[in-house]
């Protein structure tokens, strides 16, 4: 169905889903372009999460503990994103198309709904993000202001995404990096608790938090990865550029918190205090601007599993467009806990495909417009969204007393032990796995390369 090619490093992405894909990106293409995903304002505010995951009045975990959960929720929600993205360097399919081949083309619109509703949200948010930030260091322009220039920006960047990828890795990777490395020396020269002052308790629900960040990036990761020359550089690329990013963002994050930042909700402040501290906050605020161009190009790649000839330009054009809008309109003050609600959607759905590409299917996925319904797939990742919530349903009061009255019924109380992310994938991957020997063992092998528009059933 996806004509790839690879020798071309000229073309920008298909305009719909019927041209030839371009696989034009380099290694340090993607470098730069998950560098820069893993670098967020919102992964500073979020440092106070891992802190202290239990909320205002609990108590903080150790700087040590707060560690070893940042580094261990960047590692497996990044691995998760890679691996997520790697049938779209196969196959040349973007991320929601490519779950065709998990649930069939028309159940794969409820997945690619929720995702358009959640990078939707993310875009609007970082928006706001941008704007807020912006008004802080420059306040002579209204807040609404800086909302447009950050849509215009960011519709710019979504018409050619893979002119913009490059960009972002010739020149924002490396300034990036520079005020990363400015900020954490400048916060490491000043005194720090003792390591290990502080509890552990609490230490899997930081984890799951930090996770939640990373595999937040999942549901779109094959809409930059199938642009890669090889799977390799697309692996290497996320793990590399990503997970070190989000480990120094939030590493920044935590040191302010527990140095220089005397209110947590005031962490920008803190970061503006620091000798040129101003001019590297402005920097870190426009670079948000690749957030908001990757959930809105993300979004209109999705809306694209819907209606494969609706030009991507012009969707990216009306999303920024409403985005915008609903940036200046609406309060999203506490949309952020819904979001996150969204991403836990996302952690188990990626281990049922990553178990059925790569074990059960070996890659073999019918994405064409006609592929067959497999209702069976949306057992384990049922399964593995009720485990996630009966362990950590998150921050939402309505959700969790809802969830906090099913575990009464259900006489479960979570261990502290437990990982809301690790028991959901772990959960959701074996039913996968059991399910499809079951299907296999019943109505044997059957299917063809997804390439080529083959039809498989459970």
């Amino acid at each position: 169905m996806f004509t790839t090619v690879p020798g071309d490093r000229q073309s920008e992405a298909p305009r719909t889903l019927a041209e030839p894909v371009p696989q034009a990106l380099s290694f340090a293409d993607q470098l730069g372009l998950w560098g820069n995903l893993g670098v967020s304002l919102l992964g500073f505010t979020g440092a106070l999460f891992v802190l202290q995951p239990g909320g205002t009045g609990t108590p903080r975990l150790s700087l040590l503990a707060a560690f070893v959960a940042l580094v261990l929720g960047t590692v497996l929600g990044t691995l998760a994103v890679a691996v997520s993205g790697l049938p779209g360097v196969r196959t040349g399919a973007p991320a929601m198309v490519l779950l065709r081949g998990l649930f069939g083309a028309r159940l794969s619109y409820l997945p690619t709904g929720i995702n358009i509703l959640q990078l939707l949200g993310w875009g609007i948010f970082e928006l706001v993000t941008i704007a807020t930030a912006a008004h802080t260091i420059a306040p002579a322009l209204p807040r609404w202001g800086y909302v447009l220039i950050a849509g215009v920006i960011t519709a710019l960047l979504t018409v050619y995404p893979l002119g913009s990828i490059r960009v972002l890795r010739r020149y924002a990777a490396v300034v990036v990096s520079a005020v990363l490395v400015y900020l954490l020396v400048q916060l490491a020269r000043h005194p720090l608790p003792p390591l290990t002052h502080g509890t552990w308790s609490g230490f899997w629900p930081a984890t799951d938090t930090v996770v939640a960040v990373a595999i937040s990036f999942a549901p779109m990761a094959a809409d930059y990865l199938r642009h890669s020359r090889s799977g390799r550089s697309a692996f290497a690329g996320v793990m590399i550029g990503y997970g070190v990013t989000q480990v120094l963002c939030y590493l920044i994050g935590l040191l302010a918190l527990v140095t220089v930042a005397r209110n947590p909700n005031d962490i920008y402040g803190a970061f503006i205090a620091l000798p040129l501290g101003t001019v590297c906050f402005a920097i870190l605020a426009a670079r948000e601007l690749d957030q908001s161009f990757a959930d809105i190009y993300s979004t209109a790649v999705s809306a694209q599993n819907l209606r494969p000839l609706w030009d991507r330009r012009i969707l990216a054009i009306a999303i920024t467009g409403l985005a915008t809008v609903l940036a200046l309109l609406v309060n999203i003050a506490d949309y952020e806990n819904f979001l996150d609600l969204l991403g836990s959607v996302f952690v188990p759905m990626f281990a049922v495909v990553a178990v059925d590409f790569f074990i059960l299917r070996r890659g073999h996925w019918d994405l064409s417009a006609q592929a067959r319904s497999r209702w069976l797939m949306l057992l384990p990742w049922a399964a593995g969204f009720v485990v996630y919530q009966l362990i950590n349903p998150g921050y939402l009061s309505w959700w969790v007393s809802a969830w906090t009255w099913v575990r009464h019924q259900l006489g479960f109380t979570p261990a502290s032990w437990m990982s809301a992310s690790i028991g959901s994938f772990v959960v959701a991957g074996v039913l996968t796995l059991s399910t499809g020997l079951t299907c296999r063992h019943r109505v044997g092998p059957s299917g063809s390369d997804g390439r080529h528009g083959g039809s498989t059933q459970e």
